[in-house]
This record gives structure tokens, C-alpha cells and sequence, in this order.
């Protein structure tokens, strides 16, 4: 337990509450957000709206082509002011000409939908724009990070996300689901209150190791995009497989399940800096893993325990009567996402962390496939419930996976 104590104390000492009270408000404000637009529209909408936040999704990891990811990982490593200063110009520029061409790419890809889902273009283009904003949030965030100003970092995360929630609950009201859009697509921008010359005017240049860091930030986006597009690939297999309406129940039940990691993922970003500089510390790195693990498996068995005992009355609290039927769906991904935290979340933040981030990029397009394959075979034979036990049994089989090699990584260092 001293060494849990030392562990938690490191944490807090390093501003980590406050990253992860920001994560916490982030959550809470996409879940209310969420659940405003599950209230306020008909299943058919809310379906359609979910196809084309699920491919924002899979595009969204992928700003500025990996720069901001590269930003994190080589500014948490320099130990000079100067030359984090010459990297953040570097990317801030480079990555924002990539940018552009994402969001062209994110537009094309809504010739897919346009044949079956009316009107679907006018979302594209809504979150087209909030894809342009996530850029300058996630640069000017990682900006302050590298920079040791955690407080900071936390203070935008909050006025991007409470004022997102504000915008969301005014412009709705007012303006019904084009109100939505509109407030969606401008929230991000709220970050441009913290862009200062620093982030973006110091002298840049072409660093000696700029194949190495753009190779890194390439496999990371990869990983990104791979890791989150586990998340949307479920809904937009259902999208064509079955009906909207299936897409809206089996979203409704995997939305508080797929939150509830933030409670892993805000802890560990919240460390990464720390952990991209003791990369080749062996006891630091096994510590750590071990007291991760000793704070978050009572968490993950209580989250489970609440869950199985009053499934029934947090489905009709949140989504109302029409969804009652999806507790059972429910309690299968709560199985997959708690467990996922001790394996899938830990050691896919820790494999990045020590630069083995090319092994999260394979995990990831590999389980990709596995839970295509599973879908393919289940859907057709079990609904919804065939989906969650897919995406359950990819969340557990892709984190066994993810142990394994950072302990191989672990076995080669001295």
C-alpha cells in the first residue's frame, strides 16, 4: 500500500487531478450533450446523426496527420525550452495544410450515405467544421501539457466543453436539431482564447529527426484512428446491416459503457509526459503497471457490481421506457469496457508512452478485422446483442494482446 501511496501522491503533485477532473467534465458534457439529442429526437434522426458522428470519429484522432501526437511525444522528451518552442511552430504550420486535406477526405466519405439517408450532407459539413477546430484544440492543449502547465491544459478542456454544452442547450432550444449542428461545430474553437505566439511564431525548422518524429506521429494517429474506429465501426456495421433504429438502441446502450474508461485514459494521459521520459526505467514502468492495476480493479468490480444491480432503472433514468428492453445488451458491453480498462487502456497508453506505438497501430487494425469477422457472423443471428458480444469479446482478446507486448518490451530493457 506505500508504494500505492507514493503512486497517487506523484499524481497529484504533478497537477493530475486536475487533467482528470477535465476529462471528468468532458465526459459529464458529451454524455448530457448525448442525452439531450437521445430525449429531443425521433430514433429515425438521432440514427442518422450517429452514422456521421461515428465517422467523425474515425477521422477526428487523425488531425493535422499525427502532428499534435509527435508534438506530445517529442516535447514531453526535451528537457530545453527553446527547442519545444521550435517544435510547436514546426507542427502548428505543418499540420495544418494536412488538416485541410483531411477534411476533404472526411466530406468525400459522405458519398457512402448520401444515397440512403436524406439530407446526411448538411451533418458532413457541420462536423467538417468542428473536425477544423478539434486541430487547434488539440494543439494548443498538448502546447501547455509539454509545457508542464497542467492547470491550464484543464481550464481549456473545461471552457471548450462546458461552453460546448451551453452552446448545445441554447441553440437547441431555439433552433431544434440545426441548432445542434451549428453548436457542435463551433464549441472547439473556443481553445483559440489560449493561442498565443509561442504555440506557433518561434523560428522553425526542418529538425535532423523529422522522418522519425512524423513516423511516430503517423503510427499514433494510426493507432487513434484504429483504437476509435472500434468505437464506430459497431454503429456504422449496424448502420448497413440492419436499420436506424438498431443503431439508436444498440447506441443508447453502449453509451454510458464506453464512457466510463475515461476513468483509465484520463488517468494515464494525464501521465504520459512522465511516462514518454522514464521510457527505459524497467521498475518504474513494472511500478507503475502494478499500482495502476491495485487502484483501478476494486473501481472496474464496484462500476460492474452498481451496473448488474440497477441496469434496468439507469437505462429508463437516462434514455426513458422506449429503451428498457436493452439491459441486457447493456450489462455485455459494461463486461467488455471494465475489463478493457485493466488491459486494452493500460497497456495501450503505456506501449506509446515508451515509443512502441507501431505495435498499437497492428493491435489495432487487427482487431478491426476480428470484430468485423464476429459482427458478420453474430448480427445476422443475434440483433444487437450479437454486436455487443462481438464488440465484448474484441475489447477483452485486443487488451491480452496489448499486455503481452509491453511485457516483452519490458523483459528487454536492463
Amino acid at each position: 500500500m506505500k508504494s500505492l501511496k507514493i503512486f497517487l501522491r506523484n499524481f497529484f503533485s504533478n497537477s493530475g487531478h486536475y487533467v482528470f477532473l477535465s476529462f471528468l467534465i468532458a465526459k459529464i458534457s458529451s454524455f448530457l450533450g448525448s442525452l439531450l439529442i437521445i430525449r429531443l429526437l425521433p430514433e429515425n434522426e438521432f440514427g442518422v446523426l450517429s452514422i456521421v458522428l461515428s465517422v467523425l470519429t474515425i477521422f477526428t484522432p487523425f488531425t493535422g496527420f499525427g502532428s499534435s501526437q509527435s508534438l506530445m511525444r517529442f516535447g514531453s522528451i526535451s528537457y530545453d525550452k527553446e527547442e519545444k518552442l521550435k517544435i510547436s511552430s514546426y507542427f502548428f504550420f505543418k499540420g495544418m495544410l494536412l488538416e485541410l486535406i483531411l477534411i476533404i477526405l472526411f466530406l468525400f466519405a459522405s458519398v457512402f450515405y448520401i444515397h440512403k439517408y436524406e439530407d446526411i450532407f448538411i451533418i458532413f459539413i457541420a462536423c467538417a467544421v468542428r473536425l477544423g477546430g478539434f486541430y487547434f484544440l488539440n494543439h494548443i492543449q498538448i502546447f501547455y501539457r509539454i509545457s508542464g502547465e497542467n492547470q491550464v491544459f484543464a481550464k481549456i478542456n473545461n471552457v471548450v466543453n462546458i461552453g460546448g454544452l451551453l452552446l448545445v442547450l441554447i441553440l437547441t432550444y431555439f433552433f431544434k436539431f440545426y441548432g445542434y449542428l451549428i453548436a457542435v461545430s463551433i464549441a472547439p474553437y473556443l481553445s483559440l482564447l489560449w493561442l498565443k505566439k509561442d504555440i506557433y511564431s518561434h523560428r522553425a525548422f526542418r529538425f535532423q529527426n523529422y522522418k522519425e518524429m512524423w513516423r511516430y506521429g503517423i503510427f499514433t494517429a494510426l493507432t487513434s484512428v484504429t483504437s476509435d474506429a472500434l468505437y464506430s465501426l459497431d454503429i456504422l456495421l449496424l448502420g448497413f446491416m440492419t436499420n436506424e433504429n438498431a443503431v439508436a438502441n444498440y447506441r443508447t446502450a453502449i453509451l454510458i459503457p464506453s464512457n466510463i474508461i475515461f476513468l483509465a485514459t484520463s488517468f494515464l494521459q494525464s501521465d504520459f509526459p512522465i511516462l514518454s521520459k522514464n521510457f527505459r526505467d524497467k521498475k518504474f514502468l513494472q511500478s507503475y503497471a502494478i499500482n495502476f492495476n491495485k487502484l483501478f480493479i476494486p473501481i472496474c468490480l464496484g462500476i460492474l457490481l452498481f451496473f448488474y444491480l440497477f441496469k434496468k432503472y439507469i437505462i429508463i433514468f437516462f434514455f426513458g421506457e422506449t429503451y428498457v428492453e436493452n439491459t441486457t445488451l447493456f450489462m455485455i458491453l459494461s463486461v467488455g469496457f471494465t475489463l478493457g480498462m485493466l488491459t486494452r487502456n493500460l497497456y495501450g497508453n503505456l506501449l506509446p508512452a515508451v515509443g512502441k506505438v507501431e505495435i498499437n497501430t497492428w493491435l489495432g487494425i487487427g482487431s478491426l478485422i476480428f470484430l468485423a469477422v464476429l459482427a458478420y457472423i453474430l448480427v445476422p443471428l443475434y440483433g444487437t446483442i450479437g454486436m455487443g458480444i462481438a464488440m465484448t469479446a474484441t475489447l477483452l482478446v485486443s487488451g491480452l494482446g496489448f499486455l503481452f507486448f509491453f511485457f516483452s518490451y519490458l523483459r528487454k530493457l536492463p
